[in-house]
């Protein structure tokens, strides 16, 4: 999949993120896979970016549709649109989220409102 992943370079004139190849990701029990239709950009995440070294994957709002129920058998079955907050790497094709972060869409909101 597709995903933003930091640079590590503060540098003005060089770019924080690029688009790399990343395997899915793996989840815990809890955790349901979204694929990914809109995500935010948040201030304190491009804040983040330009911090030297940065590592981590940015992406902490994101709305699409669970491809994957939780294996714990909560949260959102297949199929179902959703908003979610995931801990990090929401700027992807495809993102964890824990079910306790998801709610899902009424039909009348499409994924770039939520």
């Amino acid at each position: 999949m597709r995903a933003y992943v930091p640079t590590g370079k503060a540098h003005i004139g060089q770019p924080h993120v690029v688009l790399a190849e990343l395997s899915q990701p793996r989840l815990r029990p809890d955790e349901a896979l979204i694929k990914v239709e809109a995500y935010s950009v948040n201030r304190g995440e491009t804040f983040k970016l330009e911090e030297p070294g940065a590592s981590w994957q940015p992406g902490k709002d994101v709305a699409g549709l669970v491809v994957q129920q939780a294996a714990d058998g909560s949260g959102p079955e297949a199929g179902r649109r959703v908003v979610g907050h995931p801990m990090s790497a929401g700027w992807a094709e495809y993102a964890a989220v824990p079910t306790c972060a998801l709610a899902e869409l009424p039909d009348s909101v499409t994924a770039p409102q939520a």
